[in-house]
């Protein structure tokens, strides 16, 4: 099993940046593939960001691209998503999740086993 927790959240004004961090325990880490997902007040959850076991090979939703970046410290055994130039549409709850690195055509979007808790990201205009 793997365990999440993200920590970093918070209130922002528009333009403003967060960095969100999210703990994992209990497996190699290096082995899961890891991402970022986020959910609004009335939407579904929607993929944000992911990144690769080893590799380091990463994703982005279009909306957050140039302004988003993620990354991972296998040692530490963390993932942190750097979030820049912050807009209201940012707004959700944001979460962690993981899955195990085997299969290369699994889509980056998809097929999480783990997740944490979430991390509220507000951003005031």
């Amino acid at each position: 099993q793997l365990q999440l927790v993200e920590s970093g959240g918070g209130l922002v004004q528009a333009g403003g940046s967060l960095r969100l961090s999210c703990a994992a325990s209990g497996r190699t880490f290096s082995a899961y593939f890891m991402g970022w997902f986020r959910q609004a007040p009335g939407l579904e959850r929607e993929f944000v960001a992911a990144i690769s076991g080893n590799t380091g090979s990463t994703n982005y939703q279009d909306s957050v691209k140039g302004r988003f970046t993620i990354s991972r410290d296998n040692a530490k055994a963390t993932v942190d998503l750097q979030m820049n130039s912050l807009r209201p549409g940012d707004t959700a709850v944001y979460y962690c999740a993981g899955r195990r690195d085997f299969d290369w055509t699994i889509p980056p979007t998809t097929g999480y086993n783990y997740w944490g808790q979430g991390t509220q990201v507000t951003v005031s205009s």
